[in-house]
């Protein structure tokens, strides 16, 4: 099936996003979707809700992971926010659990639930795991529902080791230069890997996001690993086609699907 032809059939991706406050979210869906605009939210019966009424209700502490996010710029994404688990809350995860189970089960494929982003922001003191998000990964059941990890807000590592450079003498151009490889290379075997390596249910893969305020900010790791992580070659040719920021992993993809059939019938 072609992707027009797969978008005549299922229209939409669905992602859930899970995260802390502050963690950077609302960003780099718009990076995704190549706007600075904020999204429109609908209801769950597809009607568009007034966003004085919306901010009004998370000021009352009132959240609902069943309204849609969706970015003017493109609408092929449709996105669910959940709040993260910073207390450990009993009734935020039985919330985002039932959602899942309630949207991997869905008969129609356009109202499943394609894929998990789960964001942990590198900025915070501990930038460790909370109970709840501890709870997620060792508890919660996706199925087949791909879940990637989000590090957001990389670059706060760079910070920590442009200091180590600085006072093992380094100078301020090459402490400013070599502290982005450094800091991949202190988190490659830091606690947030060593972490998955012991709960029940790690995700599919991470990835390391950094800079995502700026202007250039690149998006393309994210989507190559989304990409990477979907089974099912229909919704893989759907995210492919959806997404608008990076036009070589369409053409990366379209070789590789394309050219093994080709040389097969040279052959």
């Amino acid at each position: 099936m072609n992707p027009s032809k797969i978008r005549k059939r299922i229209d939409r991706f669905r992602i859930l996003v899970i995260g802390r406050a502050n963690a950077g979210k609302t960003t780099i869906l718009q990076r995704i979707c190549n706007t600075q605009d904020k999204p429109k939210i609908y209801n769950s019966a597809g009607k568009e809700i007034d966003l004085t009424v919306l901010t009004a209700s998370k000021e009352r502490g009132e959240h609902d992971i069943e309204n849609e996010m969706v970015f003017q710029s493109n609408p092929g994404f449709v996105f669910h926010d959940s709040r993260g688990f910073e207390a450990g809350g009993e009734s935020e995860f039985e919330e985002v659990k039932a959602f899942i189970t309630d949207h991997s089960k869905r008969g129609r494929i356009a109202k499943r639930l394609h894929v998990i982003w789960f964001c942990i922001p590198m900025d915070e003191a501990s930038r460790s795991f909370t109970a709840g998000e501890k709870r997620f990964f060792s508890e919660c059941d996706t199925g087949s529902i791909p879940v990637i990890v989000l590090f957001t807000k990389f670059d706060a590592l760079y910070v920590i080791e442009y200091g180590k450079l600085k006072e093992a003498g380094t100078s301020l151009k090459d402490a400013k230069r070599q502290a982005p490889e450094c800091a991949k290379k202190t988190f490659a075997h830091g606690p947030q890997l060593k972490f998955f390596e012991d709960v029940r249910r790690p995700p599919n893969c991470h990835v390391c996001l950094a800079n995502m305020n700026k202007d250039d900010a690149d998006c393309g790791a994210l989507i190559e690993q989304t990409a990477g992580a979907l089974d099912d070659e229909v919704l893989k040719k759907l995210f492919v086609s959806t997404q608008q920021t990076n036009l070589e992993i369409c053409m990366k993809y379209a070789i590789q699907r394309t050219l093994p059939k080709h040389l097969d019938s040279t052959k």
